[in-house]
């Protein structure tokens, strides 16, 4: 008899162990559970637990739909924005947002997560055109950023608040010029930088012939100066000398004169050859020829002034 019944009691206590397996449900801290009993919204779970339902999600009885409590994210690239200056940029973008009302996020969109962020994309990417097209480009690399990126999220918050989200943060990883405008930037650039280039240039060849100016100048004073310091040393030697020559002279006058007459023969002939016919007696320039002692010779035959000489 009771081994007979000992099959029955290991079915039913494999049933009670089944329907109280498909009875339970676990939440954890990460997640918030919808429970749905014939597609309606029966209870939503946002604490983590243990929680119970109907067993068996037969002809969908009771049913649990989870979703992320946690932030999550997603990306919008490659978007093409037109700037208050006509020109067009590629922006990336991100947002960030938390599913904060369970209910509404399965009324509006089935607790679909792709389908919810289809619909953010698309008033993200309207947003990003609104914003961007009431300022210029450097607006999004300056501190106006911040208030562009408040704007984004704002257009943003009414219709996450319809999906049962929060929008938590909205940033921009990327806004480059496009290709077009890219290139035309770099020649605008290009020729500045020429220009910047010519304008150093002519500064620094101004910059040169003003010092040139100023060193010629320079030594124009400096060779007037010297030449000034050697005329008045000049002038003081010749006045020396000649001082010593009148000394000189006052002591020995004879010596002076032939000494001076030796030095005019050496000026007037030189050592070119020069041939010099003339009557010394007739001259007193030639009077030391014939006498140390400067007489004037009587004889009436001419004298050679370089008898070696040839005569011309």
């Amino acid at each position: 008899m009771t081994s007979s019944r000992l099959p029955a009691i290991l079915i039913a206590l494999a049933v009670v162990l089944l329907l109280i397996y498909s009875s339970v449900f676990v939440v954890n801290a990460r997640e918030q559970a919808i429970v749905l009993r014939f597609g309606q919204i029966r209870a939503v779970k946002t604490e983590p637990g243990i929680y119970f339902k109907l067993p068996f999600a037969f002809m969908d009885a009771d049913r649990v739909q989870y979703v992320q409590l946690q932030e999550l994210r997603f990306d919008l690239d490659n978007i093409r924005v037109q700037v208050s200056g006509g020109k067009f940029y590629e922006v990336d973008a991100f947002v960030v947002y938390k599913i904060m009302d369970a209910r509404k996020f399965r009324e509006t969109v089935s607790g679909d997560r792709d389908a919810a962020e289809s619909r953010l994309r698309t008033r993200l990417d309207a947003a990003l055109r609104r914003v961007y097209g009431l300022r210029g480009f450097e607006a999004a690399l300056s501190n106006e950023r911040a208030a562009m990126m408040t704007d984004v999220r704002n257009d943003l918050h009414r219709d996450a608040e319809t999906l049962g989200l929060n929008i938590e943060d909205v940033r921009i990883r990327r806004t480059d010029l496009s290709q077009e405008v890219s290139q035309n930037t770099y020649d605008r650039m290009k020729a500045e930088r020429l220009a910047e280039a010519e304008l150093i240039r002519a500064r620094g060849n101004e910059e040169g012939q003003r010092r040139r100016a100023v060193a010629d100048r320079q030594v124009v004073e400096i060779v007037a100066d010297a030449q000034k310091d050697s005329e008045v040393l000049r002038g003081e030697g010749e006045a020396e000398r000649n001082g010593i020559f009148a000394d000189a002279s006052k002591r020995d006058p004879n010596f002076y004169e032939f000494y001076r007459s030796m030095a005019a023969y050496t000026k007037a002939l030189g050592s070119g050859g020069k041939t010099l016919v003339l009557p010394p007696n007739q001259s007193d320039f030639f009077k030391f020829f014939d006498s140390p002692a400067g007489a004037a010779p009587n004889s009436g035959a001419p004298a050679l002034a370089n008898p070696t000489a040839p005569a011309n």
